[in-house]
């Protein structure tokens, strides 16, 4: 439930603080003193769109805090779900700085605006006059029958399902599309798989050959310089490794003389042994370095094939040349097994249709059984409020087609005169029965627990007398189940709260002020008394006031 609510700098509040308790709150004020102001800024910290012209003072930041008191274990994943702490105190912040950037927080770490308004919407539902038109919504009135069905997770799984199921058919359908062309395609595929495929390309193959062919074409020259080279190693009278031996026992004998020049003697030695693999090496290359015409010529040919394949087929790359060769034959293979995948797609696609119409009827059941409870229930209330013939059916008729959410159209019926068969709501009900109706509607599905906090903004515009009696009388039992809080001009429902706030204008200083406090026991008969009298606080008012109390 909403323990306390703290707003600073926002719309007509410099700095406000307010508690509330549990059951029937009620909030009262002239018109204009700053009732919606309040529930803007509690939309403001659940995560509503930030309206940048709320700041009172334009040099401060706006913040605006809700303390909330959670008890619902099944809040627990949704908290964990986005990395936040699951407390039993729980603080929703949101600021809204001079500049005009919002951020939000939960219980101080910082959130999308999403996830707080995802989390918000578990925690309170806030009704305003105009949302009675929600009514007519079919997707309205379908998820406040699931909701009441408690239909989360199977839903959950037939929506999975069901995108699976439009995938299968979607690829069902490309095959099918495919089978279809004219052959004439598949036999240019084959083809250029075909002039592929006789050139047995193989990975690296090109970079190889046009290394070889560097090689090849200057094979004269590197065979040159190998001979040069091996004969300056060894093939020479003042060949590198003569010399070195030469220095060697030139060296062996002087270290006998001069001891410190051993360490030079056993360097050269290392040094013999580097040259002589360097001059092996020298005479590997000169032996490989013969090449013949004929094998020049086979692969200046194996080059220009590859070559000519690249610029056909418009690649740059030989590797994107195998990349195609690849691509050509899945595709020649795909349509050559055609027949065989459709009936696998086929087949799996009846498999998902089964689990798919085993999910809708599970849907539809419980569907079904909520709908004549939460009807007869809603008749009852309804019938409460001066119209004690109305009716109300919730219709749940099953379609041949699938949809996102099952297979069922979903359509409050309603009748509000003796005799009149039940119609379609958007067709039959008049603004004052809709703001009735949801009311009724609210009031019912307050005993399935399904939010903690609701709060009405002036539902009861319109009606008077008996009926704001009854609905108040409606509002009191609906405290039980859950916080209810309820902004109203009516004296017959704020009699009825258990906690009454009073909200008003301060006009004392520069600017004007909203204030708000609980109201005691003879504050509120003089309250309710200036309800009853249009603001002329008589005796006769002040008894009737005491007599509403009682």
């Amino acid at each position: 439930m909403l323990k306390q609510l703290h707003i600073s700098n926002y719309a007509l509040i410099d700095e406000l603080t307010v508690s509330f308790d549990k059951g029937f709150n009620v909030i009262t004020g002239e018109t204009g003193a700053g009732k919606s102001i309040l529930l803007g800024a509690l939309g403001f910290a659940l995560g509503d769109r930030a309206d940048t012209g709320v700041l009172y003072d334009q040099d401060k930041k706006c913040v605006v805090e809700a303390q909330f008191e959670l008890d619902d274990e099944s809040l627990r994943p949704l908290f964990e779900s986005n990395d936040l702490d699951f407390e039993t105190d729980c603080i929703f912040r949101r600021e809204l700085n001079p500049q005009k950037k919002s951020r939000a927080f939960v219980n101080d770490t910082p959130v999308a605006l999403q996830t707080m308004k995802e989390l918000g919407s578990r925690l309170v539902d806030i009704h305003s006059q105009h949302d009675s038109l929600l009514l007519t919504d079919a997707d309205f009135q379908l998820k406040l029958l699931d909701d009441i069905a408690q239909n989360t997770e199977t839903l959950a799984l037939y929506q999975e399902e069901y995108g699976n199921y439009n995938a299968l058919k979607r690829q069902l359908n490309a095959l099918k599309d495919m089978a279809t062309k004219n052959t004439a395609e598949n036999d240019y595929l084959k083809f250029q798989l075909d002039e592929l495929d006789k050139a047995d390309l193989k990975e690296g193959e090109y970079a190889d050959i046009e290394q070889t062919l560097g090689v090849m074409e200057n094979a004269e020259e590197i065979k040159t310089l190998l001979v040069t080279a091996n004969n300056l190693m060894e093939d020479s009278e003042t060949a590198i490794l003569g010399q070195c031996n030469e220095l060697s026992s030139t060296l062996s004998h002087l270290k006998r003389l001069l001891p410190d020049t051993e360490s030079l003697q056993e360097r050269v030695e290392t040094l013999k042994v580097e040259l002589k693999d360097i001059a092996y090496e020298l005479r590997r290359h000169e032996g490989d370095t013969l090449f013949d015409e004929e094998q020049l010529q086979s692969l200046q040919e194996r080059y220009d094939l590859i070559s000519r394949l690249m610029m056909k087929h418009r690649v740059k790359e030989y590797d994107e040349l195998i990349t195609l060769r690849d691509s050509l034959k899945e595709k020649v293979n795909a349509f050559e097994n055609i027949d065989e995948t459709i009936s696998k797609v086929e087949k799996e696609l009846k498999e998902s249709e089964k689990r798919l119409s085993d999910l809708a009827n599970a849907l539809h059941g419980k569907r079904c059984e909520a709908a004549t409870a939460f009807g007869e229930k809603v008749k009852s209330l309804v019938q409460q409020l001066a119209m004690p013939f109305a009716q109300f059916q919730v219709s749940v008729e099953k379609q041949d087609d699938f949809g996102s959410k099952g297979s069922d159209a979903i359509r409050f019926l309603f009748s509000a005169n003796k005799g009149i068969a039940v119609d379609d709501l958007r067709r039959v009900a008049s603004g004052g029965e809709l703001s009735r109706l949801m009311l009724s509607i609210k009031s019912a599905v307050s005993d399935y627990n399904y939010i903690p906090t609701l709060i009405f903004d002036e539902i009861d515009t319109g009606v008077s007398g008996e009926v704001a009696a009854k609905i108040g009388n409606i509002m009191q039992k609906m405290g039980n189940a859950l916080q209810l809080i309820s902004i109203t001009h009516l004296p017959q429902v704020a009699s009825q709260a258990d906690h009454h706030y009073y909200i008003y204008k301060d006009n004392e200083g520069e600017r004007t002020q909203s204030h708000i406090r609980v109201l005691q026991r003879e504050e509120r008969i003089t309250e309710i008394a200036k309800m009853l009298s249009n603001d002329k606080l008589t005796p006769e008012a002040l008894r009737a006031a005491e007599v509403l109390l009682k």
